[in-house]
């Protein structure tokens, strides 16, 4: 079947459907569509496929993944989508939708280039992973397009990453990665070719899709285990404030969190502070104030406090204690703010972004009872979550778009991760066809 009359296909709506939520099945159709189209107009006509990654929304475990502890995150209807075929040059040729440059790279020369941007280094770096990893590499062309916003928080880099290595994992891989290996050569990518000390949050919440609970305890082998819980069936809405900031230059201010974190727990004697217990620091703090400093006293009391929250927010969701989950929530986000302190850069008092649209959002839930806000994934700038009920979303927008000028976007978590779209669809038919 061609690929337009696929996604129309009734087993190619009820994929998207699936995917991005009823009401925007039309709109997420149209989209595909256009995407095909721009391919077709810079690679002609070929053996396409379809493939998607999504952003990821972030609800515990602020800033806890890497120094071995617990997250709760999901995938969200925001995504990295691509139409790409596979070539037999070693060569990987791609355009995205807004710009012009045409990205060309030789993948029997991965070693980084002075002129390469962050993207040519996200590839080289994902196709020199791939390798390490024993995996095999190859060439494909793709028109690639993406809603995630850049530099916000959303993870659009892990979107990215993870869409590259689904199709490299689809075209020369017969689907042998699974999430946690495409989620470690992504991390590869971002520590080895592009300097940012990320852990594998990111890639894990957009590759694996759904709402997850993750543990980091052996980074190596992650546990990840799913929690069902749909917010929008429910009755409530997350909702990604935009709020003006942005996270370019901030890798020392990104750096400085682990790299804090860890120096109290080798005060101690131990290398990160999963290593430790809450008394080990009370019993030394002295010490610790002294050798690691006030501000790192503090990140390592978040996250002991964090990493507790986390376990009680799964808990209460399994339980059907939403009220609790949103007080945990809250709690989470206020320990960000005054705990772990990235919220708003140190010494830059007059760009507070993240603060002010914080502050706003707590006057207004003050009048709608249950509900909640926090910084959003990295902080220091970029957006905010808010989860409030879902007959006050369209007023909260307004208000405080009215107020900051930025985007607001509601989103869903979206239970596929990282996939190749046009084989979820196939598998749709070949199961409508059993069942008939």
């Amino acid at each position: 079947m061609k690929d337009m009359e696929l996604l129309n296909s009734s087993e190619g709506q009820m994929v998207l459907a699936r995917m991005y939520g009823q009401q925007q099945v039309f709109e997420q159709t149209s989209r595909y569509q256009s995407l095909i189209q721009a391919y077709q107009e810079h690679f002609g006509v070929g053996d396409i496929e379809l493939f998607s990654a999504p952003g990821r929304c972030e609800i515990g475990g602020n800033h806890t993944d890497h120094n071995h502890g617990k997250v709760l995150a999901g995938s969200i209807t925001l995504d990295t989508i691509a139409v790409a075929a596979k070539v037999e040059e070693s060569v990987i040729t791609f355009f995205s939708e807004g710009y012009q440059t045409k990205y060309v790279i030789d993948l029997n020369d991965l070693a980084p280039k002075p002129e390469d941007d962050g993207t040519m280094l996200l590839i080289r770096g994902i196709a020199a992973g791939l390798l390490e990893f024993g995996y095999r590499i190859g060439g494909f062309q793709a028109y690639i397009s993406s809603n995630v916003f850049s530099a916000s928080g959303l993870s659009s880099s892990a979107s990215f990453e993870m869409l590259i290595c689904t199709i490299l994992n689809h075209f020369y891989n017969e689907g042998a990665l699974d999430t946690v290996a495409k989620s470690k050569i992504g991390q590869y990518a971002e520590n080895v070719y592009w300097n940012k000390p990320s852990g594998l949050l990111d890639q894990m919440a957009c590759a694996y899709g759904g709402l997850i609970s993750i543990d980091f305890e052996n980074p190596k082998e992650p546990i990840i285990n799913p929690v069902h819980w749909n917010f929008e069936q429910n009755g409530y809405s997350l909702v990604i404030v935009y709020t003006g900031g942005n996270h370019a230059d901030l890798t020392d201010d990104y750096a400085a969190v682990p790299n804090e974190m860890r120096a109290v727990a080798q005060s101690l004697g131990a290398s990160v502070c999963r290593d430790l217990m809450p008394e080990n620091l009370y019993a030394n703090l002295k010490m610790v104030r002294e050798k690691a400093g006030d501000r790192a006293v503090l990140r390592a009391l978040h996250f002991f406090e964090e990493n507790k929250r986390v376990d009680e927010q799964v808990k209460s969701l399994e339980e059907g204690r939403f009220s609790d989950f949103l007080k945990l929530v809250t709690e989470s986000g206020n320990s960000s703010w005054k705990w772990l302190q990235n919220v708003y850069r140190s010494g830059i008092d007059r760009e507070q972004d993240v603060s002010v649209a914080l502050a706003l959002t707590e006057m207004y839930l003050k009048s709608i009872g249950d509900s909640a806000c926090r910084v959003h994934g990295g902080g220091f700038a970029g957006v905010i979550l808010t989860i409030l009920p879902n007959d006050h979303v369209d007023d909260y927008k307004e208000w405080i778009s009215g107020m900051l000028g930025t985007p607001v976007l509601v989103v869903n978590v979206r239970e596929d991760g990282a996939v190749n779209v046009s084989e979820l669809i196939n598998a749709e038919r070949t199961r409508s066809k059993c069942t008939n």
